[in-house]
């Protein structure tokens, strides 16, 4: 497959997956995931792979799912039909943000995500399907009950809980200690120090990582990740179905911004505001 929205390369045993259309903040794209469904499992079979990094280009990790740009648009038109009705939109959701984050998450080998800047929505959901998590200083986490919905799996349920109420933005030093992110670093040396423990894990037995990999993710799975994902995909359906209502109470942004997007962005705006204020 040629790539046009990501790129790959291996260097040093480490395959470095990168999301890569920074004008759109690497709003996920279907024919980006896609590709990044292709690279991982490229990945996955190489024997001269023994890590798997995914980052994006540009001042941003990810703004979340494409919710029209051009190349999209033309892609739906002319490439990818979506039944109508709910089994349509099902079916499109179940694949491209759940089986794909799935499939992701359940690589053979370690995974790290390397997030800068935005990770909204989207970007929360691939960046919690790897491994371990590094997180610049200027990361911005914004999470909701979305489609791959791993969040109380994430950080504790009453965090989870008081956070996504609030519709907020969780900076990198929350999310560390939210336990969210394994480590915070500057933004300037997000590449050095992910691809320095990438390397470290790498000198390891394959086998013995893959081992590793199974019991944890297992453990998880022994408790019911698989099954709550399922009914947490099927619960997002519903509210999102719940935006189209008269009385639904957030007013349309204009733009393609999503409702709750645009209330974390106005609440850290304001926020922003307020601390200037103060100095």
């Amino acid at each position: 497959m040629e790539y046009k929205d990501i790129t790959y390369e291996v260097v040093d045993r480490v395959a470095r997956i990168t999301a890569n259309r920074p004008r759109y903040r690497n709003a996920q794209s279907t024919p980006m995931l896609i590709e990044m469904d292709h690279a991982f499992e490229r990945a996955n079979f190489d024997l001269d792979v023994r890590v798997i990094v995914l980052g994006g280009a540009g001042d941003h990790f990810s703004a979340g799912h494409d919710l029209g740009t051009p190349e999209e648009t033309e892609y739906r038109a002319t490439e990818y039909t979506i039944e109508e009705g709910v089994r349509g939109r099902y079916n499109h959701t179940r694949e491209q943000f759940v089986d794909k984050t799935l499939r992701w998450r359940n690589v053979q080998k370690p995974t790290i995500a390397a997030v800068q800047g935005y990770c909204i929505f989207g970007g929360w959901i691939i960046a919690s399907a790897m491994d371990v998590i590094f997180a610049a200083e200027d990361a911005m986490f914004l999470g909701t009950n979305f489609q791959y919905f791993s969040i109380p799996w994430d950080i504790h349920h009453r965090k989870a809980k008081e956070i996504l109420f609030e519709s907020r933005f969780v900076d990198a030093e929350e999310a560390l200690a939210l336990g969210l992110v394994n480590r915070v670093v500057p933004r300037d040396r997000l590449n050095d120090e992910v691809m320095e423990y990438a390397a470290t894990v790498a000198e390891n037995d394959p086998f013995q990582l893959r081992m590793i990999k199974l019991a944890v993710n297992g453990a998880q799975d022994a408790q019911g990740f698989n099954q709550h994902i399922t009914a947490a995909h099927s619960s997002f359906l519903l509210s999102s179905q719940g935006e189209k209502d008269p009385d639904y109470a957030l007013a349309a942004p204009d733009g393609r911004r999503r409702p709750m997007v645009q209330q974390a962005m106005a609440k850290y705006e304001a926020a922003q505001a307020k601390k200037r204020g103060e100095r």
